[in-house]
């Protein structure tokens, strides 16, 4: 769901388009494409060529978030040796995103003013319906697309994993709320504070529920 999010900020949040700093992007792609089927292994050139693509697709008028999830693609999951890059990739970035910049970012989007904040507010429509569409959304989804899958023979369940099993992980996929405090800051920054504070108390009322 966050590579739809994704594809979504690109498509609806993107800004005026510079053809110059698109054909640096497509350049940079090129390149990494090539660095994928040459077999190349070592992370370095991924990397290098990425910070290029990440600069151009900003200053493209897209939004960046795509250049990441377009230069995830491009590096090898699986090699000829045991080796992952990606996977070794992700390990090393881990402990970095999810101990120092996933807080950050979640303590510099989150402040919601506690003064005037009553119950009422809980109730207005955006918060509500937000929180709503976290709680019963996920389950709804993720859990009712799962059940048809498996009934018509797409997949099956794991071993050992029962539907109440996987009915709780529906409702845990409401939790998360940086991709949505992301959306929520694109989606309301052009319509005042007060729109945004309720944005924000519908979807930390939703991850708290």
């Amino acid at each position: 769901d966050d590579i739809g999010a994704i594809i979504i900020i690109a498509l609806f949040y993107s800004g005026e388009l510079s053809a110059s700093s698109l054909y640096v992007s497509f350049a940079c792609m090129l390149v990494l494409w090539m660095l994928n089927r040459r077999g190349v292994v070592d992370t370095a050139p991924y990397i290098i060529v990425g910070i290029v693509f990440w600069v151009a697709v900003l200053k493209s008028g897209v939004h960046a978030t795509l250049a990441g999830l377009i230069l995830a693609f491009f590096i090898p999951l699986t090699s000829d040796s045991e080796y992952s890059p990606l996977k070794h990739l992700e390990e090393d970035l881990h402990p970095v995103v999810a101990f120092a910049i996933l807080p950050i970012f979640a303590f510099a989007n989150v402040g919601i003013p506690l003064d005037g904040l009553t119950f009422a507010s809980l109730l207005e429509p955006v918060p509500l319906g937000i929180a709503l569409g976290l709680f019963l959304g996920n389950q709804i989804g993720v859990f009712g697309l799962s059940f048809l899958a498996i009934r018509l023979g797409f997949c099956r369940l794991p071993e050992n994993v029962s539907w109440l099993s996987l009915y709780g992980v529906a409702c845990l996929c409401g939790i998360g709320f940086t991709m949505s405090l992301f959306i929520s800051s694109l989606a309301f920054e052009v319509v005042g504070t007060e729109q945004a504070l309720n944005d924000r108390l519908g979807i930390l009322l939703g991850s708290l529920i």
